[in-house]
């Protein structure tokens, strides 16, 4: 039987959410039925390292989106792929104008956010008139299937809904060989927060809660980088937060998760947060904003964590004071993820609709 080739496309392979659900894709697919490519803007990224090694990465060597699409078409055309399955709601829009080029080969948009709150620049937008054009749009979340269905006039028989799978295998294994870290105090509650420094994951916001924890024993660990990282050194420093300590991207953020007493979720919007799932993953409470994206298909209330609107600077504080004074079971917390959002459970649905489209 002839096996069904998949070129998935990426800009890269940093470590975030989109990055590591393709590579997760792209390792697991059944090798009997499918076999998958990852096409790159650039070949660099933490997530390298975890990609099977019979996974072609091709490599267009390209630093901007805008200057990509003529060698991808050029890649599709000459390697006529059964299916392309663009992973980056970017390339996703340019993309779509073009899908009609290539009548034998379908196409699949996977939406990393909720489009409405996320793409504001309006030469991407128009793109958005052609989204139809793709054989299927893979939602994360019911709030991102809404808005591509009444914002967007995308016909609901195009878009399926699929879930982020937790590679509980992968995390396991990474917190096995975890210390605790270092800056963790042992008399203090160690809260932790993880995401790219940017106006959407709402950090300004989490710094405003813990100027109302100063004088608590609690200690605020912030993992990433991104554009906002000196506005957000300034907001620290002006706010006099000791207790807040900004760690940049992290290679093993499980380490940080499996010895946190909290995790916290601070985001504008979402699509369906990965690192919502893995710090449950880890056995880690959480308490995330109540913010469009898939967050209340993640939390069980007082389960596997809670929702509050972080906008209430001093409820979310209190908030977490609350939950700090109380112990939560790990291990039910992590059979909360892994009932639901397990890699295999998952992969069961994606390989349905790459099967179904080439029928």
């Amino acid at each position: 039987m002839k096996k069904i080739s998949v070129i998935f496309i990426l800009p890269d392979l940093e470590t975030g959410g989109a990055e590591r659900i393709v590579t997760t894709i792209a390792n697991h697919l059944s090798r009997d039925r499918f076999e998958p490519k990852i096409l790159l803007l650039r070949k660099q990224g933490g997530y390298l390292n975890f990609l099977n090694e019979d996974v072609e990465i091709i490599d267009i060597n390209t630093e901007r989106i805008r200057h990509s699409l003529k060698p991808i078409l050029a890649e599709i055309y000459r390697r006529k792929p059964d299916i392309v399955f663009s992973g980056y709601g970017e390339v996703n829009a340019y993309l779509s104008l073009f899908i009609k080029l290539f009548p034998r080969t379908k196409f699949i948009a996977r939406e990393t956010n909720v489009v409405t709150k996320h793409v504001t620049r309006k030469e991407i937008k128009f793109f958005y008139n052609f989204y139809n054009n793709y054989h299927r749009i893979i939602a994360q979340s019911d709030d991102m299937m809404k808005d591509l269905i009444k914002n967007f006039r995308i016909k609901s028989d195009k878009i399926v809904k699929i879930n982020n799978p937790v590679d509980f295998d992968f995390i396991e294994d990474k917190m096995a060989s975890s210390q605790k870290p270092e800056n963790f105090k042992y008399n203090y509650k160690n809260v932790v927060a993880i995401g790219n420094l940017s106006p959407r994951k709402g950090f300004d916001n989490l710094l405003k809660v813990f100027s109302r924890l100063k004088n608590e024993n609690i200690l605020l660990h912030i993992l990433g980088d991104g554009k906002d990282r000196e506005m957000l050194h300034q907001m620290k420093d002006f706010l006099g937060l000791k207790n807040v300590i900004f760690h940049g991207r992290q290679e093993n953020p499980y380490e940080f998760l499996k010895y946190a007493d909290l995790f916290v979720l601070s985001s504008r919007y979402e699509g369906f947060p990965n690192v919502l799932l893995e710090a449950g993953a880890c056995g880690t409470y959480s308490l995330a904003n109540n913010c469009p994206g898939g967050i209340n298909e993640i939390i069980q209330n007082t389960i596997n964590g809670e929702i509050s609107d972080i906008e209430d600077h001093e409820r979310f504080s209190q908030e977490i004071l609350r939950i700090l004074h109380q112990n939560y079971d790990k291990e039910v917390i992590k059979s909360s993820i892994k009932s639901r959002f397990s890699k295999n459970m998952i992969m069961d649905k994606y390989e349905k609709v790459l099967l179904d489209l080439v029928k």
